[in-house]
């Protein structure tokens, strides 16, 4: 492999890392070539991120796992994790087993246990790793890992965005960035840069990045930072003595400073500390320029010694300066917009509903067509548009003594505007009163993907000391069924073969009613987990997922209840009600007791 990536590499970014991800984005932009990250996995949040590529604002993917990640975007085989210490290791072992071609880790204090047990499953799977405790990786004009080189400014002065000559790696993420900036201002810049982390077990090492320096033709001289601690320089050494080294190699170990303390030092990471004399930089560096690297004297020597081992292969005829590319403006003022929608849209001379102009659903003349589009952004089957006009019918309305109705009727008695009085009613919709669709929906649909039998499922809900949602009805019995709920599933059987969560709730009504008549599965769980059944067969991925948290059971039941409350409004304007009063002969006054 002669570069880490190139212009075609894409990533998923565990972590929902804002800066960072943007960062990502416009050095893409900048390099002149598509975004590379692919999506974001956020295990807690599903919704998009507002993003910038260039000037032009964008929604990029967000997942809720690697696995999802892997499905949804195979092309993409680098993750860059912004996982915290505690959790860094999942991602790894995670991505490991998916086939990822290359994981940076970027945290911190991820323990050496963990790293190890990392490095030996990369190895066995083919993967490379960079990190932990690295700011990543870059390979110029092509990919890079996150914070990689810094704020725009810095990455254009440090010629990122282009590819040069030299190969770099280093231990330190803050010391390759300044290094960047260095060989930049002394060569033609780095063609690509690797910090492996600072810990004692990285996930890579300084040899296998030089030895793909070492082989790849565009990389003329390479860069090595260390730093005192660990020995792994004296296979530089050798690799130099031997001839596998042959490219001008600068190299440079800090950590000189500690021969003036009196005791051992601990430096910033957690692999810069000498356990013996031979550890120490200054015997590194001594070791490093007698296998015949190119060392300087002090680190303030360092980007002189590369200038004018850039001046002689200059001379020779090995490298020549390239005209840099025209570099496209990143506006300073970029400010995400306040609204987004996904839906709708009003610009040009049309206003359309998911990319159709409203006129198309007109002349249709089908109103849930065009409420297909707004609340799933897609097209339902006729079948099921007829079968959720069946529901919007069966609960328009349940007569006056509801709360979503008696409420809307004193409001209108009290003279409150339409819209005042429907909103009255509309706000005791919850978990009682027309909730119960919802938590139907989600209780047996959860049950019946676990794989949890009819039986256990009603004795769980029995220990938990709960009652089963969409389970009995007041009023109606096996005996004395609901004709609602006997039209719906007629309807619902006769036209949509799989009808899994529908199946289920039907045999724990079968258990219910053998206990009690009237525990029969009713109206409102019949309506949930049907239209489990029959709409997310249908639905886009990202409206699948977020089904039951965007609540559209329940948004089902307020349209259809909102034609019964505005129909108990206008009853009582027409009726010109006077202000009601509840009775008092009605209200258990007092504490209840009978002092």
């Amino acid at each position: 492999m002669k570069t880490l990536f190139d212009k075609k590499t894409t990533a998923i970014v565990h972590g929902r890392k804002m800066i960072s991800i943007q960062r990502m984005l416009d050095f893409d932009f900048l390099a002149g070539r598509k975004p590379s990250v692919a999506a974001i996995v956020d295990t807690s949040n599903s919704a998009p991120l507002k993003v910038f590529f260039g000037t032009k604002e964008f929604l990029l993917p967000v997942v809720k796992s690697l696995p999802q990640a892997k499905e949804k975007f195979p092309q993409a085989d680098v993750i860059v994790s912004f996982a915290s210490h505690r959790s860094a290791g999942k991602v790894v072992n995670e991505g490991i087993d998916l086939g990822y071609r290359v994981i940076a880790t970027i945290a911190e204090g991820v323990p050496e246990r963990d790293t190890r047990t990392w490095i030996v499953k990369a190895q066995e799977h083919g993967t490379i790793l960079i990190g932990p405790a690295t700011v990543g990786a870059v390979t110029a004009g092509a990919f890079r890992i996150g914070d990689t080189g810094g704020s725009n400014d810095h990455l254009l002065a440090s010629k990122l965005h282009r590819a040069g000559c030299v190969g770099y790696v280093g231990k330190s993420g803050g010391m390759s960035n300044e290094m960047y900036r260095m060989i930049a201002e002394n060569s033609s810049g780095i063609l690509e840069g690797v910090a492996i982390g600072g810990d004692r077990n990285p996930g890579s090492h300084l040899m296998p990045h030089i030895l793909r320096y070492q082989q790849n033709p565009e990389v003329k001289m390479i860069v090595v930072t260390s730093e005192v601690g660990g020995r792994e320089e004296e296979g530089i050494a050798q690799a130099l003595q031997d001839g596998t080294i042959t490219k001008p190699l600068i190299a440079w170990v800090s950590g000189t400073s500690a021969e003036y303390f009196p005791k051992d030092v601990q430096f910033g990471h957690a692999g810069a500390w000498a356990q013996s004399k031979a550890e120490t930089a200054i015997a590194k560096n001594q070791m490093l320029k007698e296998a015949g690297a190119l060392v300087p004297q002090t680190y303030e020597q360092l980007g002189i010694l590369i200038k004018k081992t850039y001046e002689k292969l200059s001379e020779k005829g090995t490298v020549s300066d390239h005209m840099e590319p025209i570099i496209q403006d990143l506006p300073e003022d970029r400010k995400h917009t306040h609204l987004q929608s996904t839906i709708s849209d009003d610009r040009g001379e049309e206003a359309t509903y998911g990319g159709t102009p409203i006129s198309d659903f007109i002349k249709e003349g089908d109103l849930l067509k065009a409420v297909s589009k707004l609340w799933w952004k897609t097209d339902l089957s006729p079948e099921t548009l007829k079968y959720i006009e069946m529901i919007l019918t069966a609960v328009a309305d349940h007569g006056p003594a509801v709360a979503g109705a008696h409420n809307a009727i004193v409001a209108a008695s009290a003279a409150k505007d339409t819209m005042s009085a429907l909103c009255s009613g509309l706000l005791t919709i919850g978990p009682r009163f027309g909730g119960a669709v919802d938590a139907a929906a989600k209780t047996f649909t959860q049950a019946q993907h676990d794989g949890i039998a009819p039986q256990e499922f009603v004795d769980s809900m029995k220990d938990k000391g709960e009652r089963i949602p969409g389970i009995g009805h007041k009023i109606k019995s096996i005996h004395n069924p609901d004709a609602r709920v006997k039209a719906l599933l007629e309807y619902a059987q006769k036209n949509f073969k799989d009808l899994p969560v529908t199946n289920f709730a039907l045999e724990v009504e079968k258990i219910t009613t053998a206990k009690k008549a009237n525990l029969i599965l009713n109206v409102d769980g019949l309506i949930g987990v049907t239209l489990v059944d029959v709409l997310l067969p249908q639905l886009p991925e990202d409206v699948r997922e977020s089904f039951f948290e965007v609540g559209y059971l329940n948004g089902i039941f307020a349209l259809g209840r909102t034609i019964g409350i505005l129909g108990h409004i206008f009853d009582q304007k027409r009726l010109n009600a006077p202000l009601y009063r509840h009775p008092q002969e009605d209200i258990l006054y007092g504490d209840g007791s009978l002092e």
